[in-house]
């Protein structure tokens, strides 16, 4: 029987066994698992499905329909504003609209709300990129290149911006405040990732940042953060 999900072109290659939740395309890397994590803190109905960078499943004219950016993670929600489906693609886009549909890990009060959207904003520009370069040229084909400076400039950054978060952190339990928030499930992937699959603890002297590595425990011992870190599952 067709359903509210069957007009979208993704829903011909990721077929949705159940159309009545949101859908979720993803791999768990750093942007991954942030909606993976959102969507298990927050207890909402999904389903996951899988995009393979290995077959390019990005650049499918299917994937491509719902995100011409071609990057995950992308959503559909089939109960989204009005009762109509919503489609969206953008991490932190999407951990804003589940925030706002769920009213959790955004704080009502306005002021306490920009608190946490600017370190969202933060992460998106900041952390995201630059711990992202530094793992091309540290971990991937740049740590073949001679020249260093390359390299040796993402590390700088990425110091400067752990600098920031320790400092913030110092201050609070939190990034966004003393509530954990999507301010947290956005950047703390990323700084997991850069310690551990980029192995880059020790170029960055992360035993510098003390209160970014207390927050970052606290982090990977919530049960929502630990079933989330393989959703969806690589093959």
């Amino acid at each position: 029987m067709p359903h509210a999900l069957s007009s979208f072109a993704i829903d011909q290659k990721w077929p949705a066994q159940h159309p009545d939740r949101i859908q979720l395309y993803s791999l768990p890397t750093p942007n991954g698992v942030k909606v993976s994590i959102m969507l298990e803190e927050t207890g909402l109905p999904y389903e996951a499905h899988l995009v393979s960078f290995e077959t390019n499943d990005q650049m499918s004219p299917e994937f491509l329909s719902l995100n011409p950016n071609n990057k995950i993670p992308a959503i559909i929600d089939p109960n989204g504003p009005g009762g109509q489906p919503l489609p969206l693609f953008e991490s932190g886009a999407i951990l804003l609209y589940l925030a706002e549909k769920t009213g959790q890990f955004l704080p009502a009060d306005a002021a306490a709300r920009y608190q946490v959207i600017q370190w969202v904003m933060f992460q998106m520009g900041g952390v995201g990129p630059m711990f992202g370069q530094l793992g091309f040229f540290h971990r991937f084909a740049g740590k073949e290149y001679e020249d260093k400076r390359p390299r040796d400039r993402y590390v700088n950054e990425s110091k400067r911006l752990l600098g920031v978060m320790d400092k913030r952190l110092a201050q609070s339990q939190w990034l966004g405040g003393d509530a954990y928030s999507i301010a947290d499930i956005a950047t703390f992937p990323w700084i997991r990732n850069l310690i551990g699959f980029y192995e880059a603890a020790d170029l960055v002297g992360f035993q510098d940042f003390p209160h970014v590595a207390r927050a970052l425990e606290a982090f990977v011992a919530r049960p929502a953060v630990v079933r989330s870190l393989n959703i969806p599952a690589r093959g």
